[in-house]
């Protein structure tokens, strides 16, 4: 990559962009878009390069990568739930929802895929063994974003609900389900209690979580400019730690604030500090543990609609797509982008790490 910090990729989608991921072991990107597409980049050189594009029926809503650069999972609003191979493009059809599926996320320590989808339930998948049906499990509310550590899920939901499950206990519960003697897409349904349930820290529909990478909590973000950050520990003196503080919120001309959804979370996988992206185009770096901003880029053209580090948190990506925040609606040519920034040794480190 050049000395240059930061590079805009070549060919990007021509709709908005509803997420990105990097691979867990390299600088390929994945990114969905409401053009029905989703799209796999290589991003090890300025200007990046397209690798392939890959058709969908309806907007691709999300993308996670599974064990290998080679697999893909894809989900969106033709309420399928998909594995995609990179090598040769294939498509195969893991389970449907019935009705759009808002987000996927992929565990590698139990080889399990996730899916929330709008018709309040997650989908709980094994890739890897055709003989094991996808589960399904009830929730109270529709989900809107799900993220996961190690051994956790969080899924935050409408009504400020948020439960929180024991991955371990998801995998269990799916591999004891009876085969069936066919592979099958149709979900069985489970009864599974989460580990916890809460209530969301945040007044407002939350627009994003994000898990820490130490396994030790979450931040959520909400349409109301604000960003929570939480801990697991139930302990009264961890659950003490807790807060909420405004952001992505910009003085007009007669110095009222303007309040912008925040967007996007990602943390970083070494510092365990994390980025907020928002509808004010601007990207920001924070300190949850100091409760301070370690610094905000320059402002981008339109709305920051997702991020993601790389694997070894070196790079970030960051995609900006119209968010409508003006009242505007239709995307003009030349307003979605994707930027590569390469970040320095401290650029992402709190401010008090050594």
């Amino acid at each position: 990559m050049s000395a240059q910090t930061q590079f805009e990729l070549s060919d990007p989608p021509s709709d908005a962009i509803s997420a990105l991921k990097f691979a867990p072991a390299s600088l390929r990107l994945l990114v969905a878009s409401w053009e029905r597409n989703v799209y796999l980049y290589d991003t090890s050189e300025s200007g990046g390069r397209l690798l392939q594009t890959f058709e969908h029926r309806a907007p691709v809503l999300d993308v996670c990568f599974g064990d290998t650069d080679e697999d893909a999972y894809t989900a969106g609003l033709d309420q399928d739930v998909r594995h995609l191979n990179l090598s040769d493009g294939s498509q195969t059809v893991l389970s449907s929802h019935a009705m759009g599926v808002k987000s996927l996320v992929y565990s590698s320590q139990h080889r399990i895929l996730i899916s929330g989808s709008w018709d309040s339930t997650l989908h709980i998948h094994h890739p890897a063994s055709p003989s094991i049906p996808p589960a399904s499990v009830a929730l109270p509310s529709k989900p809107f974003s799900i993220s996961l550590t190690a051994t956790k899920l969080v899924v935050a939901m409408a009504s400020r609900a948020l439960h929180i499950y024991d991955l371990a206990a998801l995998a269990a519960a799916v591999s004891s389900l009876p085969k069936p003697t066919e592979p099958t897409t149709t979900a069985t349904p489970i009864q599974i209690e989460p580990w916890q349930r809460r209530e969301g820290s945040l007044k407002f529909m939350t627009r994003a979580v994000a898990c820490m990478p130490n396994d030790a909590g979450y931040a959520s973000s909400s349409i109301e400019g604000r960003v929570a950050v939480e801990w697991f520990d139930p302990s009264a003196e961890s659950q003490a730690r807790k807060y909420a503080f405004k952001c992505h919120r910009q003085a007009n001309d007669q110095g009222i604030d303007v309040v912008y959804p925040v967007n996007a979370l990602a943390f970083h996988p070494v510092h365990g500090t994390f980025a907020s992206g928002g509808g004010d185009g601007f990207v920001a770096l924070w300190d949850g543990v100091a409760k301070r901003r370690i610094r905000q880029y320059q402002k981008y053209a339109s709305s920051v609609s997702s991020l993601s580090f790389s694997g070894d948190g070196k790079y970030l990506a960051v995609a900006i797509s119209p968010g409508f925040e003006d009242g505007r609606e239709g995307v003009g040519e030349g307003v979605v982008k994707i930027f590569i920034r390469e970040l320095g040794e401290n650029e992402a480190k709190g401010k008090g790490m050594k």
